[in-house]
């Protein structure tokens, strides 16, 4: 994923944009950056975060950066904000999404013969200098920005720095948010409302789907209106949003109470204590706890010292040395006890085998496993958090594939939980990941534990529908 934020203000905004861009840290771990625009032009930093955190790697550039008007992005893929001098002006670019049409994209700029695009990101074509060269094309920013929601077969969500303000546009079928926060002299906007309360902030709008707006010190000016079709991404609340965050007008932490509250109504097991796997998983956790009336308790703790970002490094085999390093179990709470732990779902199931064999080398009981999410059997084709992820790889396809010795024609029925199929696969990883037992939230009841409509949530993940 990526994240970004951005501030207009009648003071120098750098430290509001510093903090601002620092609190979308989960969402990315390779690059991190700030534009800010000084009257006369950009000063814009970007630095490699993959090994250091955003707040350490800019701390030094701050006295260099001054003026009331800046952006910043946390991405996990290219680096940006990119500064850009053409027919429009100039301007910085930010952006948050998935472009997988992107070289057929860059083959149709080809045809006009001063198209070219830099090899900074390992050799592939950055998609946010992608979407300036799409943007250029065009009269006007209001029109580039349109036709950028056009062409891209993913999603597509901008800020746009220039000297008149910050440009702000919601990807076409809003499936990542853009809000806006104000304060006394200043306007934000971010991916995250959960940057606002401690820079002072308050919520003032959110965009709707394909929306487009100018947020400059006077305001908000409306240059393109929302469109009707929402397809947001259920993720954000399950798993990859922040806690303190709000989308639509539901909480983060509230859904995950609910969310784990469903999934203890729907329990009958018998146990001794509630946990969650640390960061998100926990939420659900306490939902089911609160619910199930079991006592809910910490057998791991994550050491967050020097392991803060679940999502670092980059390589998988890393990433999974990283996930055993930073849980760190409690053996006197672990020993002969019946444990049930919420996550927020299972990918490839192989952070959570290891983890589970750490919790029987403490001497537990049984451990029951309840993902907060419905078994993932299509990876993401519109957001970047899985970009990383073949299909293959998921648990469920994995447990698939072993039942019918090759891919189905259909998934159909290993989407529906009233199908035997279905409780095949679930016990084909329960019994490959060593859980005690498996049970997965149903689609309907994460879905209504949102609560802003299934017809509004993109749920592809799981039944390969949006």
């Amino acid at each position: 994923m990526s994240g970004f934020f951005g501030v207009v203000s009648n003071e120098d905004c750098v430290t509001d944009v510093f903090f601002g861009t620092d609190y979308h840290s989960h969402l990315g771990t390779s690059r991190g950056g700030i534009s800010v625009w000084s009257g006369n032009g950009f000063n814009s930093k970007i630095h490699n975060i993959e090994n250091t955190q955003f707040r350490a790697k800019f701390e030094a550039d701050l006295p260099e950066l001054k003026g009331n008007m800046g952006i910043g992005c946390i991405s996990d893929i290219e680096p940006q904000p990119l500064t850009v001098r053409s027919h429009l002006g100039q301007y910085a670019i930010s952006t948050v999404g998935r472009i997988n049409n992107l070289y057929d994209i860059a083959a149709n700029a080809f045809n006009s013969r001063n198209i070219h695009f830099l090899e900074t990101s390992k050799g592939a074509i950055n998609p946010t200098e992608l979407v300036s060269i799409i943007i250029d094309q065009e009269d006007t920013f209001k029109d580039g920005l349109l036709k950028v929601q056009e062409l891209v077969d993913g999603s597509c969500s901008i800020l746009l720095l220039t000297p008149g303000g910050i440009y702000a546009s919601r990807d076409r079928l809003g499936r990542t948010p853009v809000i806006v926060g104000k304060k006394e002299g200043s306007y934000c906007i971010s991916f995250e409302s959960s940057a606002f309360p401690n820079l002072g902030y308050t919520f003032e709008y959110e965009l709707g789907p394909g929306e487009i707006i100018l947020l400059s010190t006077d305001g908000i000016e409306k240059i393109a209106p929302p469109r009707d079709k929402m397809k947001i991404c259920a993720f954000l609340w399950v798993y990859y949003g922040y806690p303190s965050s709000t989308y639509e007008g539901m909480n983060v932490e509230v859904m995950r109470y609910r969310n784990g509250a469903s999934l203890a109504r729907n329990d009958c097991v018998e146990i001794d204590m509630v946990a969650g796997i640390p960061d998100s998983g926990v939420g659900h956790a306490i939902g089911y706890s609160n619910q199930s009336k079991v006592p809910f308790g910490r057998p791991f703790i994550k050491y967050t010292p020097t392991w803060s970002r679940s999502f670092m490094p980059q390589e998988q085999d890393i990433r999974n040395l990283v996930a055993k390093m930073k849980l760190m179990p409690v053996p006197e709470l672990v020993a002969g006890k019946r444990l049930l732990f919420c996550d927020d779902s299972i990918v490839r199931g192989t952070q959570l085998r290891e983890t589970v064999d750490l919790l029987y080398q403490c001497n537990a009981r049984e451990v029951h496993i309840r993902p907060a999410c419905p078994p993932l059997v299509f990876g993401c084709k519109y957001l970047n958090f899985s970009t990383s992820r073949s299909e293959m790889d998921l648990a469920a396809r994995q447990a698939i594939i072993e039942m019918e010795g090759k891919e189905p024609e259909s998934f159909d029925a290993y989407c529906d939980p009233a199908n035997e199929k279905y409780h095949r696969m679930v016990d084909c990883i329960c019994q490959r990941l060593n859980f005690s037992t498996l049970k997965y939230q149903n689609l309907p009841d994460m879905l209504e534990a949102i609560g802003i409509g299934k017809d509004r949530i993109c749920t592809y993940c799981w039944n390969g529908k949006e």
